[in-house]
């Protein structure tokens, strides 16, 4: 089978020839058919995320494919079902083997690319809003990066949950995007005072930054009494620094959100909210976007959208 291989983090990733996987304990293995990148692909091909895999590995966190054959223990799902799946690594491949334990079975209907793109980025932002910042209706939700794989999530849940949400993006057609999945307001991610622009607004009652950097600064800045901010990501590359005195002032509550913790240490979360996800799928309320579809030989160009941010949604690697 081909894989897109990290052989060293000091150089290019390839697409190479490798041997078929064989699924060990309490694994299945799976024909894949599409695979979602992620910010954090691209950390773990610099070797600078904190799951990254021992060398040599195939990035691709989540997938969409078919599943071949099981490992000893496993009884299900049944070979020939239609599953997504977030392995963490490994969906950048024709085939993968991956926990049997966390495949989802597709909905009826829901395409192969989508299915891919679906899991992470929506349950991401439910979590987050729904667990974290248990976001309530007529609050003020400020989205930053609310273009990107997980930000239009964000925007569009957190309309769905009756908040009033505020959404960052750079660019007239990010922002029309983030229009058209519920936004009350948008905002350029350029503006000179994004702090007195969300200030004018009313303030923000609720953060979801994914990119950190100088607009988490203007954000916090601009938050209500009692805000929460969810630390998502930092795609700006920036960490962002707080002083924790700044948050006695207005009582802030900063909450770090990490779906992939969860997991380990409390999967059921995410098994209801992938769940929960899903029946609003079937019910036509969730519109998912992918704005680019490329072949496994193209990686590297699907990486790059991402990165200089010249994608919106999703970037999805389909394999046939």
């Amino acid at each position: 089978m081909r894989a897109y291989l990290v052989t060293s983090h000091d150089t290019p990733p390839e697409v190479t020839e490798v041997a078929d996987p064989v699924p060990g304990p309490g694994e299945v293995a799976l024909a894949i058919e599409a695979c979602a990148l992620n910010f954090a692909d691209l950390l773990m091909i610099k070797g600078s995320y904190q799951d990254t895999p021992a060398l040599p590995f195939a990035p691709g966190m989540e997938v969409c494919g078919t599943v071949t054959a099981r490992g000893p223990g496993v009884n299900a799902p049944a070979i020939g079902t239609r599953v997504a799946v977030f392995g963490g690594a490994g969906g950048l491949a024709e085939m993968g083997c991956f926990p049997a334990e966390r495949c989802v079975p597709v909905p009826e209907g829901m395409p192969s690319d989508i299915a891919a793109a679906f899991i992470v980025a929506y349950s991401t932002s439910h979590v987050a809003l729904t667990h974290k910042a248990r976001l309530k209706p007529g609050e003020r939700l400020v989205v930053l990066g609310a273009a990107g794989g997980v930000g239009l999530t964000a925007v569009e849940l957190g309309a769905k949950m009756g908040a009033e949400v505020v959404a960052v993006a750079r660019g007239a057609e990010k922002l029309d995007l983030a229009r058209d999945r519920g936004a009350a307001h948008v905002i350029d991610a350029e503006d000179p005072d994004l702090r007195g622009t969300i200030k004018a607004l009313g303030g923000a009652d609720v953060v979801y930054d994914a990119v950190g950097g100088d607009a988490f600064k203007a954000a916090f800045r601009a938050t209500n009494a009692d805000a929460r901010i969810l630390v998502i990501g930092f795609a700006s590359g920036e960490v962002p620094q707080v002083k924790a005195n700044h948050l006695l002032v207005k009582n802030v509550d900063l909450l770090g959100m990490y779906w992939g913790g969860y997991l380990r240490s409390k999967p059921l979360v995410i098994t209801d909210s992938i769940a929960t996800l899903f029946q609003m799928y079937g019910r036509g309320e969730l519109r998912p976007h992918v704005s680019h579809r490329l072949p496994l030989d193209r990686v590297a160009e699907g990486l790059e959208l991402m990165r200089a941010r010249r994608s919106t949604g999703k970037v999805v690697i389909e394999m046939r």
